[in-house]
């Protein structure tokens, strides 16, 4: 009983009896028991690097074939992308997996298990910090490991700021949450941290740890050049100014750009599928932060994504596809109709990657151009149309100058500069929302960038979706409630 007390409070905020799913340790999960017998560097580093894996789209990691619970794989593009009306669930219509269907058309309840697989995930995340964070805290760690100063200083930096990413992540879908920043050891302290503080008190924290993490990791591209996977400073900087961003304060904003800027570590890649190509991670300069796939490993840690495509999931909308300007390359990099390929997602452009679950393509959460296109927010909002414009013109012209996939030349009356045609502040908004939704297209943006523009409700009901307003945050998953004895409240409409 005490692993399955071990596993309860690790994979979420569960109170009650044992999950047939929770019978198995999550691949990779290094124990508090095992770290705690007799660390060493290397069983230290094990649970640095379990914290990442849960930003991951390998399957089965948490459970197995769970799909009711959501936990096969992340559902990021479920309660992001199509929940956007950007993505469909499948090229053909059917009744699979319809509690897909039903985030698509915002007819669910608690019971749906994408809020349960995105609760389930982030609090997985967030107790593994927790157990690394608690470890790399001790006195004498190093005495009893010969780890440096320096790699203990930058392992913790990078726990830091992932649990202040989990953490971000929950305030966003759900509001107020609970706050955990300690393991736990027993049923009897996960009761007492049960019930939701308030979203300020967690973004605190949030704040606090970024933080703390960018004073620990070192000032370099790479936090490691043999594995430049890990979390940066640039990724500390970044993370801060998209929370300075969803809070409006747009001189924060500029100030931790201009805090990225100046490590001259990041800029627009020449090509725009750079990004995304296999075979130029890491060898490119826009990604600030990404999970690294890899495959043929032991355990799995390949993107498992590519196996839906293979059964037919993920499709464009026909509204997304009519979002892109006329000859703009973005759109067939990003999606195929005809050979039904998702470009972007599977890291390649020929389908190499399609129906494999075990696909190197990483899965990225921050490159230079969505930061570039938060700097022309800010600037815009602070009335400076004509500066703001001008860098929605950097990423257009980066978009304007790689060639189109299908290998026809590009004319020069795609995507014309917008700081010469005299727009008001009005057009110059509604173009940097446009310009976002075309570069950033299933990236996991577009439903929180409509959520935070105050605008989701008149452009998913123009869609035909059921958005309400109490629909600007999911609802807590009602097994968690039930588990906690009633302490963790459900939020308003459900």
């Amino acid at each position: 009983m005490k692993n399955v007390i071990k596993i309860l409070v690790l994979s979420s905020l569960s109170f009650g009896a044992c999950d047939s799913f929770l019978d198995k340790e999550p691949i990779g999960l290094i124990t508090q028991d095992q770290i705690n017998t007799e660390p060493t560097e290397s069983s230290v580093t094990s649970s640095v690097n379990s914290s990442y894996q849960v930003l991951s789209n390998t399957l089965n990691i948490i459970g197995e074939w769970n799909w009711l619970g959501g936990t096969v794989l992340r559902v990021d593009f479920i309660i992001y992308d199509i929940a956007s009306g950007d993505m469909e669930k499948k090229w053909n219509p059917d009744g699979d997996q319809a509690w897909m269907d039903q985030v698509a058309s915002f007819n669910f309840t608690s019971l749906n298990g994408a809020f349960n697989g995105t609760w389930t995930y982030d609090y997985e995340g967030i107790a593994r910090c927790n157990q690394a964070i608690a470890l790399l805290e001790q006195e004498n760690l190093a005495a009893q490991t010969g780890m440096s100063p320096s790699l203990q200083d930058r392992l913790l930096g990078e726990v830091y700021f992932l649990r202040a990413y989990y953490y971000f992540e929950l305030t966003n879908n759900f509001g107020d949450v609970p706050l955990l920043t300690k393991p736990l050891e027993n049923f009897e302290q996960a009761y007492e941290v049960a019930g939701r503080v308030s979203k300020s008190l967690v973004v605190e924290q949030i704040k606090a740890d970024l933080e703390s993490a960018a004073v620990l990791l070192p000032t370099a591209k790479y936090s490691s050049e043999a594995e430049p996977w890990r979390v940066s400073l640039g990724a500390v900087k970044a993370l801060q100014a998209k929370i300075a961003l969803f809070e409006e304060d747009w001189t924060k904003v500029l100030q931790y750009i201009a805090e990225i800027e100046s490590l001259g570590f990041y800029a627009l890649n020449p090509h725009y599928f750079d990004a995304f190509e296999v075979s130029k991670e890491y060898k490119e300069q826009e990604v600030i932060f990404a999970y690294n796939h890899e495959q043929g490993l032991n355990p799995n840690k390949g993107n498992g994504l590519g196996a839906l495509m293979g059964w037919g999931f993920v499709a464009p909308s026909e509204d997304f596809l009519a979002a892109f300007e006329q000859g703009d390359p973005r759109s067939g990099y990003t999606v195929n109709p005809e050979r039904q390929l998702i470009h972007k997602l599977l890291g390649s452009t020929d389908g190499e990657y399609k129906g494999n679950d075990d696909s190197p393509g990483n899965k990225i959460y921050i490159r230079y151009a969505d930061v570039l296109l938060w700097k022309a927010e800010a600037y815009l909002q602070q009335g400076d149309i004509n500066q703001g414009l001008l860098l929605i013109d950097q990423v257009r012209a980066r978009a304007r100058n790689t060639p189109a996939l299908s290998g026809l030349p590009n004319t020069g009356a795609i995507l014309p500069p917008l700081s010469n045609k005299g727009l008001s502040m009005e057009e110059a908004i509604a173009a940097l929302r446009q310009e976002r939704r075309v570069e950033l297209g299933f990236e996991s943006q577009r439903f929180n960038d409509l959520k935070r523009w105050g605008i989701a409700k008149s452009s998913l009901t123009a869609l035909g979706k059921n958005f309400q307003d109490y629909h600007m945050l999911y609802p807590v998953p009602q097994g968690e409630i039930d588990k906690s004895g009633g302490r963790i409240g459900q939020n308003p409409g459900y």
